[in-house]
């Protein structure tokens, strides 16, 4: 069955469900005149990496790629070798829903840690680190985190300094999966460089498209010994587009005058509002922080059923009752309202 705007009204499983923000579909439009020159030898990807080098810091090179889990993948492959390791949470998107790309597409091992509220903490990282030099081990080289996690955390920037160092002490690199990167500094109340280059990450992708772009993401490497390879590993990852300005374009419009943070903060407002309104609702309540724009609930198995008649929504475990709503820079508190008002109703004939 197909399901869009006519068949459900705003959807609370996804910010990927949002459209395209106005700005950034102007900055499409603004860059198809003419012909440029292909695969990002073009002045919005030059402009791009300008911006980035900007935001970052000098040292910053970017490289605008097609979607998070490529962008993961090329970020990854730079730091790793054929019989190493990466520590992750179990929650990591690389370990739950990239469909094994990096067991696939790396050839390394996933060493998964189990956590609270999504987040590694240093003695998740020297715990793993007894198989060092064992040539009957993989070898952890990559530490890797999601900002925000899966389950709608954020790592703080002295969290993240901690976790470098820890990593860097034993040899190993840190790399971030930034897909909501902008909704963590916006909860935070910081740049996205005090979250990135000023914490002591190696490498991290820039999420744009769960925060208004279309379809834009990109690796940003702030170890200079590993850009060179960017170029190579990005083109045999697929990850290298042929219309890049299309891309980049994106990727400035979302990076000029903090776009980014208009989006990801209204975002997260919503969550918020959603999150304290269901408060006083029996039956349900809240099983993680709300910090991103995620919301994680435990509901009734009625309630949820009467809900999914009108509204899309992830069951995150089923087996425990609990779900995830996601709210979006397009989510108004109308959306919000609508929504709290079907709850409740539900919840009271459950």
């Amino acid at each position: 069955m197909l399901i869009d705007s006519t068949t459900y009204p705003k959807s609370f499983a996804s910010d990927n469900h949002a459209g395209v923000h106005p700005t950034i579909l102007e900055a499409i439009v603004a860059a198809n005149h003419g012909d440029a020159p292909a695969y990002g030898d073009d002045s919005w990807t030059a402009a791009f990496e300008d911006k980035i080098k900007e935001v970052f810091g000098a040292g910053a090179e970017g490289f605008a790629v097609l979607n998070g889990a490529g962008a993961n993948m090329v970020g990854l492959a730079l730091m790793l070798g054929r019989y190493d390791a990466i520590i992750c949470a179990n929650s990591a998107h690389i370990a739950t829903h990239e469909a094994g790309a990096a067991e696939r597409l790396l050839g390394v091992k996933l060493m998964m840690v189990s956590t609270e509220h999504g987040k590694l903490r240093p003695a998740d990282i020297e715990a793993r680190l007894d198989g060092l030099g064992n040539p009957h081990e993989s070898q952890p080289t990559v530490v890797s985190i999601s900002q925000a996690t899966e389950l709608g955390t954020c790592y703080s920037p002295d969290e993240i300094a901690a976790l470098a160092e820890s990593a860097h002490a034993a040899g190993l690199r840190l790399h971030m999966d930034g897909a909501r990167l902008a909704n963590a500094a916006a909860y935070f109340g910081c740049g996205l460089k005090a979250i990135t280059t000023d914490a002591g990450v190696d490498v991290f992708s820039f999420g744009g498209t769960k925060n208004g772009a279309l379809a834009a993401e990109a690796v940003v490497v702030l170890d200079p010994s590993l850009t060179d390879a960017v170029p190579f590993l990005r083109r045999q990852s697929l990850q290298l587009a042929s219309k890049m300005r299309f891309i980049s374009a994106q990727l400035s419009a979302l990076l000029m005058d903090d776009l980014w943070r208009r989006n990801a903060a209204h975002a997260n407002q919503m969550a918020v509002r959603l999150a304290d309104g269901i408060t006083d609702v029996p039956g349900i309540s809240l099983t993680q922080p709300v910090q991103s724009n995620a919301v994680f609930a435990t509901l009734p198995p009625i309630v949820a059923e009467t809900l999914r008649r009108r509204y899309l929504f992830h069951h995150w475990d089923e087996a425990a009752g609990i779900v995830r709503w996601m709210t979006a820079f397009d989510t108004t508190p109308e959306h919000v309202d609508d929504f709290l008002d079907d709850i409740r109703k539900a919840a009271a004939t459950a």
